[in-house]
């Protein structure tokens, strides 16, 4: 859970990567249900840098600020949900993800 919810702290500097990669280098090999979701969560994380970055260039087009504002909407809801699924225990996988980690 801290995985997904420590995407929420540097989503403030676009770096919500950050918190999801330190919880995989570190528990990676001790635990592999938390691997797993700190990877899942990194690989979403960037998925979004990476969607947050298009927006940002579709600004000049316009379509952009809706996209921005749909990105952020979603990223929130998803970030929330698989948080809760991780402290139920159970595996999640994020919707239209890149895996960069496999």
């Amino acid at each position: 859970m801290g995985a997904h919810l420590s995407a929420f702290v540097g989503a403030w500097l676009a770096i919500a990567f950050v918190g999801p990669l330190v919880v995989w280098l570190v528990k990676r090999d001790e635990d592999p249900f938390v691997a797993e979701h700190a990877k899942e969560a990194l690989n979403f994380n960037l998925t979004f840098l990476i969607a947050l970055v298009v927006s940002v260039i579709l600004m000049f087009v316009l379509i952009g600020f809706v996209l921005i504002a749909i990105v952020a909407i979603a990223w929130i809801i998803l970030t929330i949900v698989a948080a809760v699924k991780a402290n139920n225990g159970e595996h999640y996988r994020y919707p239209m993800t890149i895996r960069f980690i496999s």
